[in-house]
Parts: C-alpha cells; structure tokens; sequence
C-alpha cells in the first residue's frame, strides 16, 4: 500500500501514538542496519536483532492501523 506523505506528515504532528512509534520504528531500524554491518554476530546480538525485527513489525502494524483510520475519514 502507498502511503501518501502528506498524510504521513499530518498523522505524525497530530497523533502522539503515530509519532512515538514512528520514532522508535526509525531507532529500531538504524539498530538493526548496524547490526547487518557486523560480519558476525554474537548469540546475543542475533536475539537482539530478532527481538528488534518483531517490534518494528509491531509498530508497522500499528502505524498501518493508524493511519487507515485517517484515510477512512478522508472519504
């Protein structure tokens, strides 16, 4: 699904849910890619990566909910 960034603008300055995820989607994202850096990972950096990779998944989720809601109200 695109996602109009005009809207992904308007949901982050007027859902303080929308923005928090929003954030730590970005924060867990950067996590990850520098974990993807190292050439190897320790037991417990692969469980952080997983760990990290299920909570993105949550937030996208979420996010995806939220802003549904919005562009339902748009039509």
């Amino acid at each position: 699904m695109e996602i109009d960034p005009s809207l992904l603008e308007k949901v982050r300055k007027e859902n303080q849910e929308f923005k928090k995820l929003y954030d730590e989607h970005s924060s867990l994202k950067n996590r990850v890619e520098e974990l993807n850096r190292l050439k190897f990972l320790s037991a417990e950096q692969e469980l952080e990566k997983k760990t990290i990779q299920k909570q993105k998944l949550k937030n996208k989720d979420r996010m995806q909910e939220i802003l549904s809601q919005y562009q339902a109200t748009l039509h």
